[in-house]
């Protein structure tokens, strides 16, 4: 009888666990983890900045990064960026950002260039304008919504102020 088993096979209707990858939580849901920078990449950020569960900010927070809040916030959010508001957050606070992805509690308006994602759990209590909205089953939202047009280029405009040319 032989007791030892190559990587990938099954002995005596048991798998194999040579090296098993650990589990990883789904990306959107939760933020990169922190790894060291690569030499050549030193004094760059690698992923987004992270408020953490036991963090309470008040007050106002401007910046580039992509930010990733689990704690509680109270004030204003002003990014140049994603803002991710994760599934511990309590966020009270009117929020502006290229993108925003919610999993937790918000309470205020919340405006994004791009678009705001309401992820199952997630709730608004306030106005959001947007170019894009997803509601997922589960998430919660009260208030209302201004759907606002995105920034075509020139070219793309004339193309289709023509196509309209063409229809008369």
């Amino acid at each position: 009888m032989q007791n030892q088993t190559q990587p990938g096979a099954q002995a005596q209707g048991k798998p194999a666990q040579a090296n098993p990858a650990p589990a990883t939580p789904a990306a959107a849901s939760q933020p990169p983890s922190a790894t060291p920078n690569p030499a050549g990449n030193a004094g760059k950020p690698e992923g987004p900045t992270i408020f953490g569960k036991t963090m309470k900010i008040i007050g106002d927070v401007k910046c580039d990064q992509e930010l990733f809040v689990d704690g509680e916030m109270e004030g204003r959010l002003d990014l140049k960026n994603r803002l991710t508001i994760g599934p511990e957050s309590k966020v009270n606070a009117n929020i502006k950002a290229k993108e925003v992805i919610v999993f937790g509690s918000v309470r205020g308006n919340v405006e994004a260039e791009e678009r705001i994602a309401l992820r199952a759990g997630a709730t608004i209590v306030g106005d959001i304008k947007t170019a894009g909205i997803i509601i997922e089953d589960g998430a919660y939202f009260k208030g209302g919504i201004d759907i606002s047009k995105t920034d075509t280029p020139k070219a793309n405009q004339k193309a289709s102020q023509a196509a309209a040319g063409d229809k008369r």
